[in-house]
């Protein structure tokens, strides 16, 4: 599936199954509540942190994808095409950070 494809399809979904979009400020809110949901589960898995039993049937695939289907909500709210954004950020990038990372001693 590509990114168009999916941006379609969470629209779709939205506009039948989900009736409509929660606005803008909502969605936003509800992004920052599955990143937080994604970072206990990292937390746990790979930081100091140990599971509790609430958290052990967590999925942390199942998070991310949370995190894409809301991102690709507020996209499609405001109108952003994230394949052209990320073309753009790839491209940002590879003239911002051409080096940047390759001198990082911290990196080496």
């Amino acid at each position: 599936m590509t990114i168009e494809e999916a941006q379609q399809l969470v629209d779709k979904w939205i506009t039948t199954v989900g009736v409509r979009y929660f606005n803008e400020l909502t969605n936003m809110a509800i992004l920052t509540e599955e990143v937080g949901e994604l970072a206990r589960i990292i937390a746990r898995r790979y930081g100091e942190q140990s599971f509790k039993e609430s958290d052990k049937d967590r999925n942390m695939e199942d998070e991310m994808a949370d995190v894409l289907w809301v991102l690709i909500c507020l996209a499609n709210q405001t109108g952003v095409d994230l394949t052209k954004a990320l073309e753009k950020n790839f491209e940002k990038k590879n003239i911002r950070d051409k080096d940047r990372h390759k001198n990082n001693d911290k990196l080496q």
